[in-house]
């Protein structure tokens, strides 16, 4: 029976991602085909921000918790 697996090798010993059922010492042949590591595309907080075209006043950084709160600021009392 001819079952394909995915595994990672840590430089000695193949490992698993899921249970094999077989009796220890089982002989198996094992075919290596590596798998190409994910490419993850970094993305930069700065990018991330502008996609989410956020509208408000021009006073909105500076005027936060008034906005995020209602009346007056902290700082004011």
């Amino acid at each position: 029976m001819a079952r394909t697996i995915e595994a990672l090798f840590d430089g000695a010993v193949f490992h698993p991602a899921e249970p094999i059922v077989l009796e220890p010492n089982t002989r198996v042949w094992i075919v290596i085909e590596t798998i190409p590591p994910a490419v993850e595309q970094e993305t930069s907080f700065l990018r991330i921000a502008r996609s989410l075209d956020l509208e408000g006043p021009p006073d909105w950084s500076a005027n936060l918790e008034e906005y995020l709160y209602g009346g007056a600021l902290a700082s004011e009392n």
